[in-house]
């Protein structure tokens, strides 16, 4: 399906995609913790919505 250059290059593409974003949010760990307060409660708010909708699909399947 895919050339052996192919994946060559994919496998290098992503490990070297992977490290430049650890690179970039180390260099903006401090500004996160300044203008990202409090993001987890967003985060948790999204993910009980979610829930609450497979709650409701599940309760009116039956």
């Amino acid at each position: 399906m895919f050339s052996q250059g192919q994946l060559v290059f994919a496998a290098l593409f992503f490990i070297s995609f992977v490290i430049t974003m650890i690179i970039a949010y180390r260099k903006d760990l401090k500004l996160h913790q300044v203008y990202y307060k409090g993001n987890y409660k967003i985060l948790i708010g999204f993910i009980a919505f979610i829930a609450i909708l497979f709650v409701i699909k599940i309760y009116f399947k039956h």
